[in-house]
């Protein structure tokens, strides 16, 4: 049997910490949706809902003063995933009481089909993935 090997690909963007990247973020993943074909995929809101949260909450609470965070997005043909590396402290979780505010992450967890924490050094890296359906 034969498979067939999809290419990755991948858009890696830094961004500083500054309010105006969160936005920036968004584009860079919407052109780069644009670039593979996917401008029209029936996720893409979703998608960029998840990068603007989890943009967001590295710029609030895991950017430090004086270093910002970087912005990768890959596609392999069968998941889209984003990922927000930054080296601030601290695991990300969703909060106990959603009405105190922090609800980006479940916001995040509704929409994606998976998400999660990975360890870097320094810092983390939260990510979201989306499951591309067989007729996308």
């Amino acid at each position: 049997m034969i498979t067939e090997q999809k290419p990755l690909v991948q858009r890696d963007q830094f961004y500083a910490r500054h309010r105006r990247s969160v936005p920036a973020a968004r584009r860079l993943t919407a052109g780069a949706l644009k670039y593979w074909q996917l401008a029209d995929w029936p996720r893409t809101d979703d998608l960029l809902l998840c990068v603007s949260e989890l943009a967001t909450n590295a710029l609030l609470h895991g950017a430090p003063p004086g270093r910002g965070f970087l912005l990768r997005v890959r596609y392999d043909g069968d998941v889209l995933r984003v990922e927000v590396h930054d080296s601030g402290t601290g695991v990300p979780r969703t909060p106990d009481d959603p009405d105190e505010g922090g609800r980006g992450l479940l916001l995040v967890g509704a929409l994606a089909d998976k998400w999660g924490v990975g360890e870097r050094n320094p810092g983390k890296v939260v990510w979201a993935e989306f499951l591309m359906a067989p007729d996308d």
